[in-house]
């Protein structure tokens, strides 16, 4: 319901600027724009809570279109990305466990089996474990930063 709300209230803001049909002091402006990006970045805080981890992504990258310094949808997108990533590196576990998976051989028929092929080590491909760890500092140095301005 919170998602739907921003939406309506973006959706309103949206509205409101393209029908003025006098021309607005700038102020105005910025204090729509301020508006926006506030509703924008409560929208992501939604999405990333129902597990939207797409529509997070897009949606803090709208914030940053319009303030690209703002430490909040910096920090959402860097969680989006690392829900992502994570999503990623788990399907890549599982698809590597089916592949090794076979079938037990009956017991009577194991002398002349061919032994199955040397199972490979776990391991998760570099770029993935950079990404992440890229992504987590990301995430410490925002929340750093956070805490020093409060």
């Amino acid at each position: 319901m919170a998602a739907q709300a921003y939406c309506m209230a973006l959706d309103m803001l949206t509205t409101r600027t393209y029908d003025s049909q006098s021309c607005a002091a700038e102020e105005d402006d910025e204090e729509v724009n301020d508006y926006r990006v506030k509703c924008l970045n409560n929208l992501a805080a939604a999405q990333l809570k129902l597990g939207q981890f797409d529509e997070a992504l897009h949606t803090s990258q709208d914030v940053l279109f319009l303030d690209p310094q703002n430490v909040k949808a910096l920090f959402r997108k860097g969680k989006a990305i690392h829900a992502e990533l994570s999503k990623l590196v788990k399907r890549q576990a599982g698809e590597s466990e089916t592949e090794s998976w076979q079938a037990k051989p009956a017991e009577n028929i194991a002398p002349f089996l061919t032994p199955p092929p040397p199972k490979k080590p776990f391991g998760i491909s570099w770029k993935f474990l950079l990404g992440a760890l890229v992504v987590a500092l990301g995430s410490l140095v925002t929340s750093v930063v956070l805490t020093a301005r409060n």
